[in-house]
């Protein structure tokens, strides 16, 4: 699995043209499922998103996750997170899971970041979505559960 993770000060979704919320302070996590992932991969993205110390602590350090931070979870299907853009002008999603494999591990992932203690609102898998986002940092970061080691 792969994810583009931003701490922001406020994001929101809408789906098809339906509001789906959003939060305050917290991350916007943009999520695409690779051909290959399976629960293992799950539970190690979720598992260091919820540890990610990128919030700041009373010195001005980034030392707190979002749950000691009191912030949320904005999770965001993206499956243009696999796009292959090597070869010609046009993206290849080869690598992509294709949907109707990917949407219960997404649902999967959501439920499990849901776990961490956090509020967490989610876009609507495989819709036409407009997110807004107010990066804070900015702080942008890549993760990939295939790339650990």
């Amino acid at each position: 699995m792969r994810a583009v993770v931003q701490r922001v000060s406020h994001a929101s979704v809408v789906a098809d043209g339906a509001d789906c919320g959003g939060i305050g302070k917290g991350l916007c996590v943009f999520v695409g499922v690779g051909r290959d992932d399976d629960g293992r991969d799950v539970e190690w993205l979720a598992g260091r998103i919820g540890g990610l110390r990128v919030f700041a602590d009373g010195d001005g350090r980034m030392n707190l996750n979002v749950s000691q931070s009191g912030g949320s979870l904005l999770i965001v299907s993206q499956f243009t997170l696999y796009g292959d853009c090597r070869k010609g002008m046009r993206p290849s999603y080869d690598t992509a899971m294709p949907p109707e494999n990917a949407r219960p591990l997404y649902e999967m992932f959501a439920e499990r970041c849901r776990r961490i203690g956090v509020p967490v609102v989610t876009g609507v898998f495989q819709a036409d979505m407009a997110v807004s986002i107010e990066n804070d940092g900015p702080v942008t970061l890549l993760l990939d559960s295939k790339k650990t080691f």
